[in-house]
């Protein structure tokens, strides 16, 4: 049996497919290309799955940023809170943790307890806590995003909470001559400092990371200051897929 799960991110798609137990295939695409190049609306969004190469699928299942505001034909949808805890749970064996998701243009912090989602917290109001944020304040900076996540130490000090505002603090603090590596640490630091409030209210030994902000070893080592297990999930990105599939796999008829 071969299922298909799509998490419909709000700058990237995700896919992911599983045969049986074992993924056969993974791969993403830009969110505006999905639409544009492998979709089609007769009623309902259909997904061209020939364009994609996908070719025999049993199963079918979708969540994320886009499922709140497009019906995909054929597709089941659940939401990405479900999503995320099934990936979770069935790639790292976990029952009890807080996992922490850092997507493009939201933030979950889910509670974990015997497998069951015991309590949430999302921010999908503001950008300074997301993925985007990090995007831009790397675009100021003029370097790659993945060398920007590489900084944790002497962090310059950056408090506005407005992604737009940050940007303009940023450049004020290039312009009293900060080293490169301080302005990342900086970066880095002021997204763990807007993410702590969200994950204080949780108490858990252990910590799952999982969204593109996985890829920050500047955050992770802040976070492991806060948890005795920082656990990153195996293709981080993918997790939201993962699920879908893992939930086609058990419970879709």
């Amino acid at each position: 049996m071969i299922t298909l799960g799509i998490d419909l991110g709000s700058r990237k798609v995700k896919i992911m497919l599983m045969e049986d137990k074992k993924i056969i295939n993974k791969f993403m695409v830009n969110t505006m290309a999905f639409y544009r190049d492998y979709c089609s609306y007769d009623g309902k969004i259909m997904v061209d799955l020939k364009k994609l190469n996908i070719y025999k699928v049993d199963k079918a299942v979708s969540t994320g940023y886009g499922r709140n505001n497009i019906d995909i034909k054929l597709f089941k949808p659940i939401t990405e809170i479900k999503a995320h805890v099934y990936g979770a749970i069935y790639s790292t064996g976990l029952k009890n943790f807080v996992l922490l998701d850092v997507g493009g243009q939201d933030v979950k912090v889910i509670m974990v307890e015997k497998g069951i989602v015991t309590d949430l917290e999302l921010n999908e109001k503001c950008a300074a806590s997301c993925g985007r944020y990090l995007e831009n304040m790397a675009n100021v900076l003029e370097v790659p995003l993945l060398d920007m996540f590489n900084f944790s130490d002497d962090p310059v000090e950056l408090n506005s909470t407005c992604a737009v505002f940050s940007e303009s603090e940023l450049i004020g603090k290039i312009a009293e001559g900060y080293s490169l590596e301080k302005l990342c640490a900086g970066v880095n630091f002021s997204l763990y400092k807007r993410l702590k409030p969200l994950l204080s209210k949780f108490k858990s030994e252990t910590l799952l990371l999982s969204g593109g902000a996985s890829k920050n070893s500047a955050l992770i080592r802040y976070l492991k200051k806060d948890y005795e297990k920082v656990v990153v999930i195996d293709d981080a990105q993918y997790n939201g897929a993962y699920g879908c599939c893992i939930y086609g796999k058990n419970f879709c008829q």
